[in-house]
């Protein structure tokens, strides 16, 4: 399980130079961690040609910090010196710059509010007798049918009536204005993927870094007022820069507010789309390797059986099940983009998709905000990506080979996080002929899980 593969390319000639695309979905702190070493076990697999190296990369939310170092030559091993704040190059990411409370609309909204209720009183009452002169005037009718036929349709009528005439003609401030449109603010997390960027001499502008480097990066976000996708890159950056796309396509409802960013509001780019396989398929990928850490856990309960597993998620309270249904629908988004690339009958390439195991209680339990669990998130990540590589490499490596990829089982010494040492194989990029898969597009009715 973990490990899904849409293979479209059969009976087709392998193209003379192959794109391979990189998509990471959204994660949150948790998910982010867990991608870092994932990432890092698929570089252990890698010979000579390695995730740095690949052709394109799409990124949104958490994904987004990850594409743009992968693109501007952050290796995962550094991503996980980064994270432990070993580093020599580049500032570990630290609490207060997930969690900077978002002061201004916390404190200014209640003032806001307070000063519109302040002046709503007075001009309420002022409303109110500026309405009693003409009072007998206008209700004179109603009150004139009261006194001649009494009853409840004519008491009705009246008391209705004299209510419209008195009801107040301002509205009161909306409680929900009271609320921030998020409890952080993210502006943090893009000064310092700015900060990095200058530190590793990595141009912070999508048309200089694929200039420089030959590797296209896309970010997505999510245009709150118009609630369409946007996708940054080489060709449409919309006047932003690359740290402050991320920003944008990082911004979690709720979590983070918006980011305001050229008179625009952009919320996460997860919230259009789990992934963006169609972004690096439009932009000529071959191969697309896409990784998605959330997946809806498969609880087994049971009577018998003790500790968590044998308990409904329901049990454990409101958090695990919004987090199971987060998980699910994010994980359902994915299956339906996979699907239809399963049918499409001019896609040619193949697909991918690395996501963590569904029975992975673990991981599950990790809150996707815990920034405290970070490391404890790269140490699992990787540790289940690699177990899941190793058990299907028989068949990744053909898959692969016809891309240019060597795709060997690695030396015992490199199978722990921190760890060096090179794969088993030489080094240096391999052409080899693609493989023929016997399976073919009127054989595949939905994408093969292994």
């Amino acid at each position: 399980m973990g490990l899904t593969l849409i293979q479209r390319a059969a009976g087709t000639r392998p193209p003379a130079d192959p794109k391979i695309a990189l998509v990471l979905a959204g994660g949150a702190v948790s998910g982010g961690g867990f991608k870092v070493g994932g990432l890092t076990a698929l570089d252990r697999f890698l010979v000579g040609r390695k995730v740095n190296d690949f052709d394109l990369y799409v990124g949104l939310s958490a994904g987004a910090f990850l594409a743009t170092s992968l693109a501007g030559g952050v290796t995962p091993d550094e991503m996980v010196e980064v994270l432990n704040g070993t580093s020599s190059r580049m500032r570990q990411l630290r609490p207060l710059d997930f969690y900077r409370p978002n002061l201004s609309e916390l404190l200014g909204r209640p003032v806001r509010f307070g000063a519109r209720v302040a002046a709503y009183v007075p001009g309420l009452m002022l409303d109110l007798v500026s309405a009693i002169p003409d009072l007998p005037r206008k209700l004179g009718p109603t009150a004139r049918r009261l006194w001649q036929d009494p009853g409840y349709t004519a008491l009705e009528r009246f008391v209705l009536e004299l209510f419209q005439k008195i009801a107040p003609k301002r509205q009161f401030p909306k409680l929900g204005s009271l609320l921030p449109s998020g409890l952080f603010d993210n502006a943090p997390l893009e000064r310092w993927l700015a900060q990095n960027m200058r530190r590793i001499g990595a141009p912070n502008d999508f048309s200089e870094l694929y200039r420089a480097t030959g590797k296209k990066l896309f970010l997505t976000a999510t245009q709150l007022d118009s609630s369409e996708r946007v996708v940054f890159g080489p060709d449409a950056s919309h006047g932003l820069s690359i740290s402050q796309a991320v920003q944008a396509s990082s911004a979690i409802p709720g979590f983070f507010r918006p980011a305001r960013l050229g008179g625009v509001d952009y919320v996460d780019g997860g919230v259009c789309q789990t992934a963006n396989i169609d972004v690096a398929i439009e932009q000529g990928a071959d191969l697309v390797i896409c990784y998605n850490p959330f997946r809806p856990f498969v609880n087994e309960p049971s009577a018998s059986a003790g500790g968590m597993m044998g308990r409904f998620l329901a049990e454990r309270g409101l958090t695990t099940v919004m987090n199971q249904v987060f998980r699910t629908l994010l994980h359902t988004r994915l299956k339906l983009a996979l699907q239809a690339y399963l049918a499409d009958q001019h896609f040619c390439g193949d697909i991918v998709v690395i996501e963590a195991n569904e029975t992975d209680e673990s991981f599950f339990d990790l809150k996707p905000m815990d920034v405290g669990r970070r490391s404890d998130a790269v140490r699992h990540g990787f540790e289940s990506v690699y177990q899941t590589l190793s058990d299907h490499a028989d068949e990744l490596a053909p898959l692969l080979a016809g891309y240019g990829l060597e795709f060997s089982r690695p030396a015992p010494a490199a199978a722990e996080i921190g760890s060096r040492a090179a794969p088993a194989g030489p080094r240096g990029p391999r052409r080899a002929g693609r493989r023929q898969l016997a399976t073919t597009a009127a054989d595949l009715g939905s994408p093969r899980i292994v």
